[in-house]
């Protein structure tokens, strides 16, 4: 679960650097006494200050934990709650010593029971902060940060350095998904204006092509009265025959230039639905990436949600990506550490060809038969190594996955897929 955002009291934001080591006292913090640490149990939620509870609440428990805790006290309406007004009372009754309380004390501890006794084998304040340090080294904030605050030999410097790095880990949180979150936003701003967009020309075609009909349908009407009427009439010509001829001849000019106009809105028409075409083919084609960024934002947000929460099952199922070998072509030189890192958690070894400088020596074609995967990003990679990549694939028959950015996110999202689809059909 990711970090969320919680206000600090004006007068700390104000604060400068010499006034951090106040931080806990002045949110409500009480040091434990040293003269009973041996006895002292661990504390209880409504013995923390009150202004720890935003932050324990948002961190240490997900949405659907709390709807749950919550449901089963005597406070109404709050499965009809939206996550804020949800998270808000729980921040309020944290603070009572009442039956809501001990429920979310109880919750809190059974969440976090194996992270509590890690923490409880510290013996001094010394150990406590090498365990607070190990946490964030391994991304596993909730259980740690409960564990820290609730643990009797917590020290106010301790308490202050783990409310500070909780609090500026829901920064880069937020930080790390708006820019997806902003590219989407674009893509379907531009979607409802290609919509707009082929809806006029429909409505435009349609209209012309109904008042094309209708000039027809009259012009042919009239003259088939007159040419019925000539043909019943078979006296000499008379100068109001005559009058009737040129008028005959005209319609017929003029039902010739109106058969030359219909043919030439026909090839308009024929061209303008072309181009239409190829407008909904743009359409689905922005519709599809679209689908594309969701999924690879819906992927960083597990991955974090992974990295935040270690009793939450991992995104990727690592047995299923253990023994794998995987070729990462192309993307940028500062990333690949990064893909690295992830591949590897993942139980999966690594390898990596630039895609434009290693082709010597027939490099890529060794690490293409070396490897059960190859992923390349089409918007970093050479046109050579791609074609080279797909052939030497073909021939070994060996999966290669073409990635839509050289993003972390990409790929990501590919592990993702590969994790799931070996979940079905093992290794």
């Amino acid at each position: 679960m990711a970090v969320k955002v919680h206000d600090l009291p004006q007068s700390l934001t104000q604060s400068g650097a010499a006034d951090s080591a106040l931080l806990p006292m002045q949110l409500g913090w009480r040091a434990p006494n040293p003269a009973s640490i041996a006895t002292t149990k661990r504390r209880r939620i409504w013995e923390i200050g009150g202004n720890f509870h935003c932050s324990i609440i948002g961190t240490c428990m997900t949405t659907a934990e709390l709807r749950h805790v919550l449901a089963h006290t005597q406070i109404g309406g709050c499965h009809k709650d939206s996550d804020h007004e949800l998270h808000c009372k729980a921040v309020r009754l944290a603070g009572r010593r009442d039956h809501a309380s001990k429920l979310l004390q109880k919750a809190l501890d059974r969440r976090h029971r194996s992270v509590i006794g890690q923490f409880s084998k510290a013996r001094n304040a010394a150990d406590l902060c090498n365990l607070w340090a190990t946490a964030i080294d391994r991304a596993e904030i909730p259980g740690a940060y409960w564990a820290v605050l609730t643990h009797p030999l917590a020290t106010e410097d301790l308490v202050r350095i783990a409310f500070g790095d909780v609090h500026m880990l829901s920064h880069l949180v937020g930080a790390a998904n708006r820019a997806d979150i902003r590219r989407l936003r674009e893509l379907e701003i531009e979607n409802v204006g290609l919509r707009d967009k082929v809806a006029r020309q429909q409505s435009q075609l349609r209209d012309a092509v109904v008042s094309r009909d209708a000039t027809i349908a009259n012009l042919t009407e009239t003259l088939s009265r007159l040419i019925s009427l000539s043909s019943r009439t078979r006296v000499p010509a008379a100068p109001d025959d005559e009058t009737t001829v040129r008028l005959v001849n005209g319609l017929r000019r003029r039902l010739t230039s109106e058969a030359s106009a219909r043919e030439r809105l026909a090839k308009r028409l024929e061209r303008v639905a072309g181009e239409l075409d190829l407008e909904r083919r743009q359409h689905h084609a922005l519709m599809r990436n679209s689908a594309e960024l969701q999924d690879e934002l819906t992927g960083v947000e597990q991955s974090l949600s992974r990295l935040f929460s270690q009793t939450q099952p991992s995104a990727i199922p690592v047995a299923h990506l253990a023994g794998l070998t995987l070729l990462y072509v192309g993307g940028h030189a500062h990333s690949i550490s990064q893909l690295r890192r992830v591949s590897e958690e993942l139980g999966a070894s690594f390898l990596h060809h630039d895609g434009g400088i290693d082709d010597r020596g027939g490099l890529l074609a060794s690490q293409v038969a070396r490897a059960d995967r190859v992923y390349f990003p089409v918007d970093h990679v050479s046109h050579n190594a791609m074609i080279a990549v797909k052939r030497v694939a073909r021939q070994l028959g060996k999966r290669y996955i073409p990635l839509r950015s050289s993003g972390l996110s990409s790929f990501v999202l590919a592990l993702q897929r590969e994790g799931a689809r070996q979940a079905i059909t093992p290794i």
